[in-house]
C-alpha cells in the first residue's frame, strides 16, 4: 500500500518534531559551583556551561540576578551588548569565552560589594536550547583594626571597651581569660555603615585582677577567620587603694586649712573672746590698734586691760 505524499510529509515532519523535541529536552545548563564565596574589594567568577556540551558562538547568553530584576551581563550572537545591564555592573564584568565553542562561558565580577551578596541565574537561548542554572554568592569581609579603649576603675570596675569595624555579615565576638573560660560581657551593640558593613562594639565589667589577661576573638561566620587581641592588664588597675589614700590624706589637709581660716577669721572679727582665741598676737594687735585712736584711747586699753587680765 503506497502512501499518499501528503500523509507521508505529515509523517516526516511529526517524527522531526519528536526528534527535535527529544534532543532539546536532553540539553541543560549546569555550573560547576552552586555556592561561591567572594570577599570584598576582590572578584569572582560565575562559570555556567551547556551539557552535553555543544557550540554557544551564536545563542544568547546572559546573567541576571536572582528576582530577574537585574540585568548582570549579555551575550548575544557573537558579541556582547552594552548598555542594557543595571548600572552597577557597568564597567565592573568581564566575559570569558575561550571555550564557548564547548558551550562553556564564564563572567567574573570585579571590585566586589556587600550589595553583590544573592543568587544569580545563567540562561542559554537558542538551537532548541532555552534552559537556566541559578548560583548563589556570599559575600565576605574579615574587618579592620581593632581598638581597645579601657577607662579608669570606678565603683563597678575596670572598663575594657572592645571596638572593630568592616565586617560582613555579622561577626562574632568573646573574649577568654587564662584558663579558657569566657569572660561574661557588659554589653554588645551592632550597626552599619553606608556600605552595609557590620561595626561592634563589646564592653566588658572587669571586677577583679583575675580577669586581668585576656585573648579577645572575633570571627567572620562565613568563611571561619578570626582576628584575635590580646589583653594585658597591669594589678594596680584592679588595687586604686593608693588612690583612694592619696585621695584622703589630700582632703584632709584641706579641711585643716580651711579650719584655721574660718578660726583666724571668727577671731578677727569678734569681739571680747578674740582673747582667748588669738592669744599674744591679738593682744599686741589690740595695742597697737589702741595707740592709733586718740580719742578713744582710753576706752582701747580698758578694753585691752580686760584681755590681759
Amino acid at each position: 500500500m503506497k502512501l499518499k505524499p501528503s500523509s507521508f510529509s505529515g509523517s516526516c515532519v511529526s517524527f522531526l518534531l519528536q526528534v527535535m523535541t527529544s534532543s532539546s529536552e536532553n540539553w541543560t545548563v549546569t555550573i560547576p559551583v552552586r555556592h561561591l564565596v567572594a570577599t570584598v574589594g576582590g572578584h569572582t567568577e560565575l562559570s555556567c556551561q551547556l551539557s552535553p556540551p555543544q557550540s554557544a558562538e551564536r545563542m544568547e547568553v546572559r546573567w541576571f540576578r536572582g528576582d530577574n530584576s537585574k540585568l548582570v551581563h549579555l551575550y548575544r550572537d557573537g558579541h556582547e551588548v552594552n548598555g542594557e545591564a543595571a548600572p552597577e555592573y557597568v564597567n565592573c564584568t568581564e566575559f570569558v569565552n575561550e571555550a564557548i565553542r564547548q558551550g562553556k562561558v564564564t563572567l567574573k565580577l570585579h571590585n566586589i560589594s556587600v550589595s553583590d551578596d544573592g543568587s544569580y541565574q545563567c540562561s542559554f537561548k537558542g538551537s532548541g536550547i532555552n534552559d537556566v542554572a541559578s548560583m548563589n554568592l556570599s559575600i565576605a569581609a574579615l574587618g579592620l583594626e581593632t581598638q581597645i579603649h579601657v577607662q579608669a576603675p570606678g565603683t563597678e570596675g575596670l572598663t575594657v571597651d572592645y571596638n572593630s569595624g568592616g565586617w560582613f555579615p555579622k561577626p562574632q565576638m568573646e573574649c577568654r581569660d587564662g584558663r579558657g573560660e569566657i569572660v561574661p560581657h557588659l554589653s554588645k551593640s551592632y550597626s552599619q555603615n553606608g556600605a552595609r558593613l557590620f561595626h561592634m562594639k563589646m564592653t566588658l565589667v572587669l571586677r577583679n585582677q583575675s580577669w586581668g589577661n585576656m585573648t579577645c576573638y572575633i570571627r567572620n561566620p562565613l568563611t571561619g577567620e578570626e582576628k584575635r587581641t590580646k589583653i594585658i592588664l597591669a594589678d594596680d588597675l584592679f588595687c586604686p587603694d593608693h588612690i583612694w589614700m592619696t585621695f584622703s590624706v589630700l582632703l584632709l589637709f584641706v579641711m585643716l586649712f580651711l579650719a584655721i581660716v574660718l578660726l583666724c577669721c571668727q577671731c578677727f572679727t569678734n569681739g571680747d573672746n578674740c582673747c582667748n582665741q588669738c592669744g599674744v598676737t591679738k593682744r599686741i594687735s589690740l595695742k597697737v590698734m589702741c595707740k592709733s585712736h586718740g580719742v578713744f584711747r582710753q576706752s582701747c586699753t580698758t578694753f585691752v586691760n580686760e584681755c590681759q587680765s
